[in-house]
């Protein structure tokens, strides 16, 4: 059997783009540092948010140098903090943020990092991001969560250390 040279040609081809197909699928997930959220952050009775000690009074709290815990409660269409009052944050600092919501599945984006989750009535997704110099973060809620849902957005704002004052449930 004698294949032609433009069938050659063409096979050939079409391997070479599956391959790449491969390639950029394993790099997108292993090489860039892409990871899943777990469920390591817990649950919480979606309808006695008001009643956890850091989500009924949600904000950003100081867990050590440098590191800071932020909790946000998702309810239609706002995060508190964050839509309202934005989230404020120093300068180089790791953020470990705890996201839940109070009514319905809503997602949480912030939009110019890696921070991207379904957050899911009941459960606490918990992720760690790093911010460096001063600048605002938009926050996003890309999942469809009701009639408002295209006006449900938020603020990081990320100020100078000397700027930044730490306080429970805020700053």
């Amino acid at each position: 059997m004698e294949i032609h040279e433009y069938e050659k040609f063409w096979l050939a081809a079409s391997l070479l783009l599956i391959v790449g197909i491969i390639a950029t699928v394993t790099y997108g997930a292993v090489g860039v540092g892409v990871s899943m959220i777990d469920d390591k952050g817990g649950t919480i009775d979606p309808k006695a948010v008001d009643q956890h000690p850091k989500f009924g009074n949600p904000g950003v709290y100081k867990t050590g140098a440098n590191e800071y815990d932020v909790y946000v409660v998702a309810k239609q269409f706002v995060y508190q903090p964050g839509t309202n009052e934005p989230i404020v944050v120093p300068a180089n600092s790791t953020l470990t943020f705890h996201v839940t919501s109070a009514d319905v599945i809503h997602g949480f984006e912030v939009v110019g990092t890696n921070a991207n989750t379904m957050v899911i009535p009941g459960q606490i997704a918990t992720f760690t991001v790093e911010v460096s110099g001063p600048r605002e973060y938009g926050i996003l809620c890309n999942e469809y969560c009701g009639a408002g849902h295209h006006g449900m957005e938020g603020t990081l704002k990320v100020v100078p250390e000397d700027e930044f004052n730490a306080t429970a449930g805020g700053a």
